[in-house]
């Protein structure tokens, strides 16, 4: 979908294909058909906007082949679908029966991980829809945490700058601008918009930038008003937008709460969960505010207090529901964030992605995933028209 902001720049609205399992050329066409098509006919609209997930091999086979690039490209344009934006930060295996910290390898101290961004860049400048001003790709925050010693920072700054530089090629030989953002999230190098400004300050704004997860923003107790001032400070672009919600326990010692979030404590993907005091949980400013551990079965097993306050957890949960009670999500929040970057007189991003991947791993997933998207597309909608965009309608 395309939105229409009041300062006459058009904000692109869509959902991420990470959700749907596939990682060849065949499963990513198939997607197209089996959902994307079905959500846009939901939702009424003209055209739906998708976040293309492309795992390594995909995005290798569409660099390489011509013939394959324009199957993707005919495919969207027949389904009444466009691409604006990429989320690269997946490597490859994002739906094997186990993930967890294997999702953020290779880091940006590994070459596969420039090649592969680059290469993401290059394919997107080719879907991009003629008349979008730019394109986005998002990126992981540098590194799981540890090990991170200082030579392989200093590799990682290195590989930014040689990014900066290709995506520059990237626009010379296409005329397509394409900017990566880097995605904060908790128990990475990069967890918090503080910490994006000292580890990516001083990179070149007109490229590179920050990718703004709702979720992990949530999860790290981070203001939303404050964080996004933080980051226009510091002159740190917000490329994109991730629309998602995490999970929280108000009275995580309550035994109805901790069974409910023992529901949602499975193998695949990692839930890092933090606390703050009940002060504090309106929006912390530093790091030491706040207390986590790495995964939710870390949590309920005695890694985090459970008398101090709130937990929230990384589980991307549906922005439009409820949880099992008496779990709550953060939509509240990234109301606030939807405000913040889109309620003022000038549009603070113009692409915006919902990424709830975690559909297939909730306790009762649904019988009809189309309808769990178009629901929550809609309810980005409604509140982004609610601050006054309108939406674009066109044929």
């Amino acid at each position: 979908m395309r939105l229409l902001h009041p300062d006459g720049s058009t904000v692109h609205l869509g959902y991420c294909s990470n959700v749907h399992q596939a990682e060849d050329l065949d499963g990513v066409v198939a997607q197209l058909a089996t959902y994307a098509e079905p959500v846009r006919e939901r939702l009424g609209v003209d055209r739906l906007g998708i976040g293309l997930w492309l795992a390594r091999g995909v995005v290798t086979e569409l660099v390489a082949d011509q013939g394959a690039l324009e199957r993707l490209k005919g495919e969207l344009r027949a389904r009444g679908l466009e691409t604006v934006t990429l989320n690269a930060f997946p490597y490859a295996g994002f739906h094997r029966e186990v993930v967890k910290q294997d999702v953020y390898v290779p880091d940006w101290a590994d070459a596969a991980r420039l090649d592969y961004t680059l290469d993401c860049a290059r394919v997107l400048a080719e879907l991009l829809p003629d008349d979008a001003d730019r394109g986005s790709v998002s990126t992981l925050p540098l590194a799981w945490r540890t090990p991170w010693p200082a030579e392989r920072a200093d590799t990682a700054r290195r590989a930014l700058d040689r990014l900066a530089d290709g995506l520059a090629a990237v626009e010379a030989d296409t005329g397509r601008r394409v900017r990566v953002g880097f995605e904060p999230e908790p128990g990475c190098v990069v967890e918090t918009t503080g910490q994006a400004v000292a580890q990516l300050g001083g990179l070149d704004p007109d490229r590179l930038g920050v990718c703004l997860d709702a979720c992990h923003l949530a999860v790290q107790f981070e203001h939303p008003a404050a964080a996004l001032r933080r980051l226009a400070d510091a002159g740190l672009p917000v490329v994109k937008l991730q629309a998602s919600c995490a999970v929280e326990a108000p009275d995580p010692a309550d035994p109805a709460a901790r069974a409910a979030l023992r529901r949602l404590a499975e193998p695949r993907f990692l839930h890092q969960t933090r606390t703050a005091d009940p002060g504090a949980a309106r929006g912390v400013e530093n790091l030491s505010d706040v207390r986590g551990v790495d995964d939710l079965p870390d949590a309920l097993d005695g890694g985090l207090p459970a008398d101090t306050g709130p937990w929230r957890v990384h589980f991307h949960a549906p922005l439009h529901s409820r949880p099992e009670p008496p779990l709550r999500t953060t939509a509240d929040q990234l109301g606030e964030v939807f405000a913040g970057l889109f309620g003022a007189a000038s549009a603070g991003c113009d692409h915006i992605e919902v990424e709830t991947y975690t559909w297939s791993v909730l306790p009762g997933p649904p019988a009809d995933l189309t309808a769990g998207i178009a629901a929550e597309l809609a309810w980005a909608r409604d509140r982004l028209t609610g601050l006054g965009l309108k939406e674009d309608r066109y044929s």
